[in-house]
């Protein structure tokens, strides 16, 4: 499942550098998730890192993926 921001993002910038896969930039005024990269993190940890250093607690579930689903995104996004 890709994750999504709220409107309760400060934009702090905490979640950017900790992505595995550059999904996450910023938006017109708040941070935004590309559904397309994201991939919670599976292939290269073991929980989403952006939902671990997130001071707001403003990254949530977004879309349903099953595990499988997300690794595949993750070995086409670094192949």
């Amino acid at each position: 499942m890709s994750l999504k921001i709220t409107d309760d993002c400060t934009s702090c910038d905490a979640c950017v550098s900790v992505c595995p896969n550059t999904a996450i930039s910023a938006g017109d005024v708040i941070y935004v998730i590309d559904a397309d990269r994201c991939t919670e993190c599976v292939g290269a940890e073991d929980s989403p890192q952006c939902q671990l250093v997130c001071p707001a607690d403003a990254i949530i579930a977004g879309v349903s993926e099953s595990h499988d689903a997300l690794m595949a995104k993750y070995k086409a996004l670094h192949a």
